[in-house]
């Protein structure tokens, strides 16, 4: 009797896990999924480009994970991170936001190093055709001295002129320079 429970049990436990693995599993991606979440992350950075008060000093990425969609970065003002999970909310397909958007905290030391830091490095020779446009290719994240290149430069001597420059910027106390080159993107962030 004993026997016969202990296998019955056994068989049971076997076919729990079974059953967990089998609803664990991750689902096949099929191609009509594929192009919704192509589509998904084609309209999620349009939104984000062209939020109205995103700019030079900003920094937003975002990842589609299938009807989620996290948005990350930093931001200057309140607004700027609740109009772009908003916004992002708004786009068809889209079921859930996670909005990981960080305010940076309000301060005139960092607004000078800011300033100081637009004008060194776009004075920098060949960097000026960055700050170009509505929406700068070089953004200037400054959060509490701490100063942080973000963006996309086509050639690696621009990402190092762009370095070399805010280090010259007085008042920073680090400089992380997380400039990406053109020919090196994969996924649009």
């Amino acid at each position: 009797m004993k026997t016969i429970k202990r296998n019955l049990l056994a068989v049971i436990a076997t076919l729990a896990v079974a059953a967990t693995a089998a609803v664990a599993a991750p689902k096949a991606s099929t191609p009509d999924s594929n192009s919704n979440n192509r589509q998904i992350v084609k309209q999620v950075r349009r939104e984000l480009v062209t939020l109205p008060y995103y700019g030079v000093f900003d920094n937003l990425a975002y990842e589609v994970n299938g009807s989620t969609v996290i948005l990350s970065g930093q931001v200057t003002r309140p607004t700027t991170r609740s109009d772009a999970g908003r916004r992002v909310a708004r786009i068809a397909g889209v079921q859930k936001v996670v909005n990981n958007i960080e305010v940076l905290p309000l301060s005139s030391f960092d607004d000078s190093i800011r300033r100081q830091a637009y004008r060194t490095v776009f004075n920098t020779a060949g960097l000026h055709r960055y700050a170009m446009g509505a929406n700068p290719s070089i953004h200037i994240i400054v959060n509490r001295g701490q100063l942080t290149l973000e963006g996309v430069v086509s050639s690696k001597m621009d990402r190092q002129l762009a370095d070399m420059a805010a280090r010259r910027v007085f008042g920073a106390f680090s400089v992380t320079n997380n400039l990406r080159l053109e020919n090196d993107e994969t996924e649009p962030s």
